[in-house]
């Protein structure tokens, strides 16, 4: 079973939200709405998701504010903006702040896919070369602990591991320091 987009999607006109939601639901992507900048990045907290479909003028914080938050602090999150209330200016600043694409309403619907699907294939490359980087970092730190397992395969080196674990907790400690600051820096 593959697993569906999860998208939140940001807009303060409330029948907006709830149709396009209908229509992307429909085209199975997992939604969640949110109606104001507050609520979203509420939401982005614990939400886990792949992209953000973001209104550039909201009450209270406006999209540009919204977009410059999730970026800040989900790396991986691609957000698309789409405003009926677009300018060239604004464009070129959601994009300095790490917009994906920049789309005007009304939308074409099959534009608005398109752009999601390339969203997505690109937060998947991202993910994936940082994934890669993270797997080489891990392998030098195991390597600088158990220089032996450099030709192991991975479940060779799984196996070793665990048997070192086993037999020196230091050894757990030092490793679980390392790859935590790993996993800090990903956030």
């Amino acid at each position: 079973m593959v697993d569906k987009i999860k998208l939140l999607i940001v807009d303060d006109e409330v029948k907006f939200l709830d149709s396009i939601a209908r229509r992307l639901e429909m085209r199975g992507f997992e939604v969640m709405k949110a109606s104001n900048g507050k609520e979203a990045l509420k939401a982005a907290e614990t939400g886990g998701f792949d992209l953000a479909l973001l209104d550039l003028k909201m009450p209270g914080m406006d999209g540009t504010q919204v977009l410059s938050v999730l970026k800040g602090e989900h790396k991986y999150l691609e957000v698309i903006m789409l405003t009926g209330h677009g300018s060239i200016s604004s464009a070129v600043e959601c994009t300095k702040l790490g917009a994906f694409s920049y789309l005007s309403k009304p939308y074409e619907l099959e534009k608005l896919l398109e752009v999601l699907r390339d969203a997505y294939e690109t937060r998947l490359k991202k993910k994936f070369a940082a994934d890669q980087e993270r797997l080489e970092e891990i392998r030098r730190i195991r390597s600088e602990y158990s220089p032996e397992t450099d030709d192991l395969t991975p479940d060779a080196i799984l196996r070793r591991t665990r048997e070192q674990m086993a037999s020196s907790p230091s050894f757990v400690l030092t490793v679980f320091r390392e790859l935590r600051k790993l996993d800090d820096d990903e956030k």
